[in-house]
């Protein structure tokens, strides 16, 4: 069975890159435990090392490594240096090194880490929050979109384009540089910790790399879902929830922006932010914060908070209902406003761990009220999409209204996106028959 005739599939792939690479703490040990005694008696072998050469030798070899590596990365020096500011506490009692030492050492605990090396996928879309440049009747876009590397570590980077009137969409070229961002403030609770993060405002868009820096995150940021809240009084600001992942133990937390140069990430608390694939309304409903989540691995749920932080029970919502999505229900993102209601687009598990993506109507003053359901899959892994690292997939992280339209930036089988768009009165047809 082929997609839904008002759908239309867009020839433009993004693919993951395993040139673009970061450097990325090296202990030796896992970021970001901490250094044991063991890895502290090899991290001064490594030193002892290091300080047994000439001064010769030392230079000689520091000029080797930005030989290798200086094209590859900003500022390595200075890299190198802060690399060494930061083991300070780590290493044994140590004659004062001088500058070439100290920058040498600095390359010896660091990484090249191959970012996306795996997978580049399960894409969330707003608005730019900077139109200038944007083409007649169109408009800029920012995407997010998870990256997997070595070790099934995901983290969350960017891209920037452009939507036409009539809904062509064109991705900006990627730097070929990539970055982390500078964590200036870190506030530890109960719940984890509260950091702020910031980018240098040269680094182009696509450079900036969101990398786990908690502990919940350690394993990956997953999955984030944007959108464009605006609160009671006008103000803007973009949100992300997103899957943090320990190793262990996932939990959700908030991402939230005003620029996508300065980013703060926060714990949430509540039973409903135990799981996974929370999707936050664009505004209040009736006063309250409202979200999409999904606390029974099958069902969605309407959750309200009153304070955007905490996150507890929850009513039932969408169930599933057809043969499509007969093993689990989840959400696509943040619920997307029309005059109708709001559409909430979904992903549904069937036979063979199909994943496909549908969508339902929300009343718009009561969203637990479900005005239409979609009897059929809107996007279904169609035979060029069917083979990945996860095949049989489609999925995507949050869609965007533009005129008629809704562009649907979309991830093939858990390994690279694409887009698609869809006609928004041929669905509510089908949604409200």
């Amino acid at each position: 069975m082929s997609d839904v005739p008002f759908l239309n599939r867009q020839a433009l792939y993004l693919r993951p890159d395993t040139a673009r690479v970061l450097v990325r703490p090296f202990k030796p040990a896992l970021e970001p435990r901490d250094v044991n005694p063991i890895d502290k008696t090899r991290a001064n072998h490594i030193i002892d090392r290091v300080l047994a050469l000439d001064d010769a030798e030392a230079a000689a070899q520091l000029g080797d490594v930005l030989h290798n590596f200086q094209g590859r990365h900003r500022n390595l020096l200075a890299t190198f240096d802060a690399r060494a500011d930061e083991m300070e506490d780590t290493l044994a009692f140590h004659p004062a090194l001088n500058e070439v030492q100290r920058q040498l050492i600095g390359a010896y605990f660091l990484h090249e880490y191959s970012f996306e090396a795996s997978a580049l996928f399960n894409p969330s879309i707003v608005a730019h929050p900077d139109q200038s440049g944007a083409p007649a009747g169109g408009l800029r876009f920012i995407l997010s979109l998870r990256a997997v590397g070595e070790g099934h570590v995901s983290s969350l980077t960017f891209r920037s384009g452009t939507i036409t009137a009539d809904g062509a969409v064109t991705i900006d070229p990627t730097q070929r540089l990539a970055s982390t961002p500078r964590v200036f403030a870190r506030v530890a609770g109960p719940d984890g910790d509260d950091i702020q993060l910031t980018f240098k405002p040269q680094e182009d868009l696509s450079e900036r790399v969101i990398f786990p820096v908690t502990e919940s995150q350690s394993n990956g940021i997953e999955d984030a879902r944007f959108v464009e809240f605006e609160d009671e009084d006008g103000t803007r600001t973009f949100y992300g929830t997103y899957t943090a992942y320990s190793g262990r133990a996932i939990r959700s937390e908030l991402i939230q922006t005003q620029d996508f140069l300065s980013f703060r990430l926060t714990p949430l608390k509540g039973t409903a932010a135990k799981n996974k694939g929370m999707a936050l309304f664009p505004r209040k409903i009736d006063g309250r914060y409202a979200m999409i989540g999904r606390q029974d691995n099958e069902n969605l749920y309407l959750i309200y908070s009153d304070d955007l932080h905490t996150w507890d029970g929850g009513e039932a919502i969408v169930k599933p209902e057809y043969p499509w999505e007969f093993v689990q229900i989840g959400n696509c993102g943040s619920p997307i406003e029309l005059d109708e209601g709001w559409l909430l687009l979904t992903h549904g598990v069937g036979p063979v761990r199909r994943y496909s993506i549908g969508a339902v109507l929300l009343d718009k003053t009561d969203p637990s009220k479900v005005l239409g359901h979609s009897r059929e899959p809107l996007v279904r892994p169609d035979p060029s999409e069917r083979e990945g690292y996860v095949p049989n997939v489609v999925y995507t992280c949050g869609a965007l209204r533009h005129g008629r339209l809704i562009i649907l930036p979309y991830a093939v089988s858990d390994t690279y996106s694409s887009f698609a768009t869809i006609e928004i009165a041929a669905l509510l047809r089908i949604l409200l028959d």
